[in-house]
């Protein structure tokens, strides 16, 4: 028996198609046992005709035959084999477009054709966004709190200081500049005129009283005459003193940190609460890294040994111009109050570029800013980011206009130091003890 459709053998099936064949359209299918058509037989003289005229049926779409189903002895269409397997040919995955028909998988006569796309879930998409985001914001502000947190060098002991006044309502900063070059190269401190002295003294004091009823900074001349008392020493823990009558910057270049907390206290009966210090070094760093700060300058001056020079108006000073800017006292008349002066204005323009949003939210500004501060800045051992983050913004209020900033009252000078106005002196600690608002006025 033949296998071939209408009876062909080998030699006279017609046209072939494929390798080694002139023919342009396909052979059929070999007729198999599993293998049947799709639809009524058509008798072998009518095969391939259709159309006008009622000849017979109308030739599958784009002139493709009808394709073959495979079946398990020819029962049912496609090749079942129990689990709905289809081989692609009864949907004409074989010839002609995906689906079987014009449209694709999707269009008229696709077999299963796919259902519309469900409308997205925004409430879903909007909730799990706002999840991500608020997530992301915790850890980065948990890995920026122990970063900084890591940074702060807790180098004073408060606790050495010995016969403290009681403490008062509110908190008390004793903010501190020194002249130490820690860090600096020849080469810089020929650059910020800092000269190469051994050790460290205080260029500039500041008590920070920080309040409910109004903040209040407080410059301390530096040459101010002052008692030292008897004090616990810093290395050794022996009892040692009392020094009597000094300058204030003695203190802390006899003993440092310590000393000059206790030599404040027991002049003024105020109790400090936290330390805060910052060398040359470091107060440049940080308005480099901020990119410089604009300030105001009322009247031009000079001075060899801080190495200022500025001219009147409106400028923005780099590190090195800060620093002169700030321990010039050689070209004023009243050297140490007017450089007192130019310390609390300076640090309230740092304060406000420090605290702009173009350094608060840009990571490139922020995170350099911080880290010039946090190495730069030596803290008393119960100091916490929390405080020295109060201490800034109070810094920044009382230069906002939101506080009181004044130099420590002045009643004249005593064999060239500055006296104070001692009944001024207890109205003010008074007043801060008790966290009222500052009514006496300083020079």
């Amino acid at each position: 028996m033949n296998d071939w459709p209408e009876g062909w053998s080998d030699d006279n099936r017609g046209p072939g198609y494929g390798r080694g064949s002139a023919g342009a359209q396909p052979e059929g299918a070999r007729v198999m046992r599993q293998v049947r058509r799709g639809g009524p037989a058509v008798p072998p003289g009518q095969r391939g005709r259709g159309g006008p005229g009622g000849q017979g049926p109308a030739a599958p779409p784009y002139g493709v035959p009808q394709q073959p189903s495979y079946v398990d002895g020819g029962e049912g269409p496609g090749y079942d084999d129990g689990q709905g397997y289809d081989s692609g040919y009864n949907t004409g995955h074989v010839y002609g477009r995906p689906g079987g028909g014009p449209g694709g998988p999707t269009g008229p006569g696709a077999g299963g054709t796919r259902g519309p796309r469900p409308a997205p879930n925004w409430r879903r998409r909007i909730k799990w966004t706002a999840i991500t985001l608020v997530t992301l914001l915790v850890v980065t502000s948990v890995g920026t709190y122990f970063w900084a947190d890591s940074k702060l060098n807790r180098e004073v002991d408060l606790s050495k200081v010995i016969d403290r006044p009681e403490a008062g309502k509110g908190t008390n900063y004793l903010i501190v500049g020194s002249d130490s070059r820690d860090g600096l190269s020849a080469a810089d401190k020929k650059k910020l005129h800092t000269g190469s002295a051994e050790g460290k003294r205080t260029d500039s004091m500041m008590i920070l009283h920080v309040g409910d009823n109004g903040d209040t900074l407080i410059s301390l001349p530096r040459d101010s005459n002052v008692t030292i008392p008897q004090f616990r020493g810093s290395e050794s823990g022996k009892i040692k003193g009392p020094l009597g009558q000094n300058k204030l910057n003695a203190a802390y270049a006899y003993d440092g940190p310590t000393l000059l907390v206790r030599t404040i206290e027991y002049n003024t009966g105020l109790h400090i609460d936290h330390y805060v210090e910052i060398g040359f070094a470091g107060f440049a760093n940080i308005v480099d890294s901020v990119g410089g700060v604009e300030m105001t300058i009322d009247k031009p001056f000079k001075d060899k040994w801080s190495g200022a020079d500025f001219k009147a108006g409106k400028q923005t000073l780099n590190g090195e111009q800060a620093l002169a800017f700030v321990r010039t006292r050689h070209a004023f008349a009243a050297s140490d109050l007017q450089r007192t002066k130019n310390q609390q204005k300076f640090l309230s323009a740092l304060a406000h570029e420090v605290a702009t949003p173009t350094t608060v939210l840009n990571p490139f500004k922020f995170y350099p800013t911080m880290g010039a501060g946090l190495d730069s800045l030596i803290v008393d051992k119960d100091m916490s980011l929390w405080d020295l983050a109060s201490m800034f913004w109070a810094m920044k209020g009382v230069s906002g206009g939101d506080g009181t900033s004044m130099n420590m009252p002045v009643a004249g000078f005593i064999g060239g130091n500055v006296r104070w106005d001692q009944a001024k002196v207890k109205t003010l600690v008074d007043e801060l003890k008790n966290d009222q608002k500052v009514t006496v006025s300083g020079n």
